[in-house]
């Protein structure tokens, strides 16, 4: 599912049941990237004031209880019989509230019935207002604690957040150092003994783009040319 659809999808769980004080999840799209920096998503929600816990790599037994309760969820709602997403959907709807509300779990009662405060976090949220909920600050203070390696190419170029940004040819080859100054909102390349290369205003980091999920710099491709297919026919061959 793209990031833009999963955004969506949680703003709706968000209106129903408040936003959560954290949410641990896998590495996978749309959460983790090829780099190490935190995803556009991710770093929505940090925005919101909700902490993004991720789990190991390749090590879905950290989250076993959310994987447990999926492998239910599709065994009870047997996507092979459904007619279509729309019956799916339904079906995933009505297991979820059984597990939640009626399956006795917990010492004979059900999971809401044990846990009361699963009906909502308390923390509202609407989409009209999440512009004032949203604070850049959090997502600024976050990203100040990575310290990620780039090495720079040939042309004294390293990439961040899926955009090119020079660095000096001086530095060709070697592995730079790449922290965010929480101040200036600056990028910041030192060597590993903290000499600093160069800086960089981090222009991506506003409030806007990170709402829209538009942190990471999306490459155009060009399309490779058509090929047109010829077919030889004996209709096309002289006869000699």
């Amino acid at each position: 599912m793209p990031a833009a659809a999963t955004q969506e999808q949680l703003r709706q769980a968000f209106r129903q049941w408040g936003l959560p004080g954290a949410i641990r999840v896998d590495n996978g799209t749309p959460w983790g990237s090829a780099g190490d920096c935190p995803t556009d998503l991710a770093l929505w929600l940090i925005g919101l004031g909700v902490e993004l816990i991720w789990i190991p790599p390749r090590c879905p037994q950290n989250n076993g209880v959310v994987e447990r309760s999926q492998g239910t969820g599709k065994r009870w709602a047997e996507p092979a019989t459904c007619a279509d997403a729309g019956e799916l959907q339904r079906r995933v709807d009505e297991q979820d509230r059984i597990q939640r509300e009626l399956y006795q779990s917990v010492g004979g009662l059900s999971r809401l019935e044990a846990y009361p405060s699963l009906k909502h976090s308390t923390r509202s949220y609407s989409a009209k207002d999440e512009a004032a909920q949203w604070d850049i600050k959090r997502v600024i203070e976050h990203l100040a604690r990575y310290v990620m390696v780039r090495r720079v190419d040939c042309k004294g170029i390293v990439s961040l957040y899926n955009k090119n940004r020079y660095v000096g040819r001086k530095l060709s080859g070697q592995d730079v150092y790449v922290s965010l100054d929480p101040v200036k909102v600056e990028w910041v390349y030192s060597s590993r003994d903290g000499v600093c290369y160069h800086r960089q205003e981090a222009d991506e980091l506003t409030a806007e783009r990170v709402m829209r999920l538009e942190v990471s710099h999306h490459r155009i491709r060009p399309k490779p040319p058509r090929r047109t297919r010829v077919s030889l026919s004996p209709a096309n061959h002289a006869v000699g």
